[in-house]
């Protein structure tokens, strides 16, 4: 067993060029029904990390829009450390999305953001928070990515947006990340970024008990989420059906477009989802109708032409079949409960 000193020894040799990181000055800007999960994972990297360097380096605020009491979206209540007009002089700052994301009343946090893009303060979005950067134009000319759910609502409003898919963007002084725990992710990303390191990343994954995912992977959508990591042609067929749902394919296209027999994709459909493939394509289009009724002012004859349905009629009565509702109904219901 090794000695007290050379375990010693061995922590300090561990810890070399992350204890004398300056420090940086980090604001989590709250909205009204944030993602409690989002701030989590997002303020936790920076906690270990400053466990790890055995100072507070990662120094981080939240911020009100006033002196209020914010609510989460599941309705735990937080009490912002500063309101906006006291906040400033901050390295970068972070807005935490809501959901629903609110359309009025948020002039005052657009004249914000922009003062600090002024400041010459890196700005970032977590889950819907990119809608807020991009409202203030402070996306513009940058690659950002949203919450799947709402990239259709980001590139209605602001259709010159380069947005993705992938988990999170880092595109010079914007940071942008999707929804649930890419947070995580993204923060792991910028420790391992002047001030912090490689070392001090790797070391809080180790500590969060997580494994690093790079901002090339892409948010995980509709049933693809259902089959796992071990069936990669099944994932590529249904990445196909994802991606063409304005225009649609035959089942014999999409099985010859992942080099297989179309029995043996049924096969496989069967096994794994419990569907055949026409079953599962409709779901596709169905969910995507569903989010753009929800996420969007598209007319419904918009929405049944954007999912690859020729005839309204026909649409009604497979999203009634699917959901129980009729398409205006469902849509009604849900505003309503905004």
């Amino acid at each position: 067993m090794p000695s007290a000193a050379a375990s010693s020894s061995k922590r300090k040799h561990a810890n070399t060029g992350i204890h004398d990181l300056r420090v940086m000055r980090i604001g989590f800007l709250l909205q009204e029904n944030f993602s409690l999960i989002a701030l989590g994972t997002a303020v936790d990297p920076l906690r270990i990390a400053n466990m790890v360097v055995e100072r507070t380096v990662y120094e981080y605020t939240l911020i009100g829009p006033n002196g209020d009491v914010v609510r989460s979206s599941d309705g735990i209540r937080v009490v912002p450390d500063l309101a906006m007009p006291e906040a400033s002089g901050f390295d970068a700052v972070f807005v935490v999305g809501p959901n629903p994301i609110p359309r009025k009343g948020i002039g005052a946090i657009m004249d914000w953001l922009r003062l600090q893009a002024r400041r010459g303060c890196a700005l970032g979005g977590l889950d819907t928070g990119s809608y807020f950067l991009a409202r203030a134009g402070l996306l513009n000319g940058y690659r950002c990515t949203i919450h799947w759910e709402d990239q259709d609502t980001l590139l209605e409003q602001f259709p010159k947006l380069t947005v993705s898919n992938r988990l999170y963007e880092v595109d010079r002084d914007r940071y942008t990340c999707s929804g649930g725990v890419a947070p995580l992710d993204l923060m792991v990303h910028l420790l391992a970024l002047p001030p912090g390191s490689t070392a001090l990343a790797a070391r809080v994954l180790e500590l969060l008990v997580a494994q690093r995912r790079g901002h090339e992977e892409r948010q995980v959508t509709s049933l693809r989420q259902y089959i796992g990591d071990a069936h990669a042609k099944l994932d590529e067929a249904l990445q196909v059906m994802e991606s063409n749902i304005e225009e649609t394919l035959s089942i014999a296209e999409i099985a010859a477009f992942v080099k297989v027999s179309q029995r043996q994709l049924e096969r496989w459909f069967h096994e794994r989802l419990g569907k055949t493939p026409a079953q599962a394509y409709l779901e596709i289009r169905l969910l995507r109708a569903r989010q753009l009724l929800y996420r969007t002012a598209r007319t419904l004859e918009e929405v049944c032409e954007r999912t690859g349905f020729t005839s309204l009629t026909h649409f009604s009565t497979r999203y009634k079949a699917q959901f129980d509702i009729s398409p205006i109904a469902d849509r009604r219901r849900y505003q309503k409960a905004l």
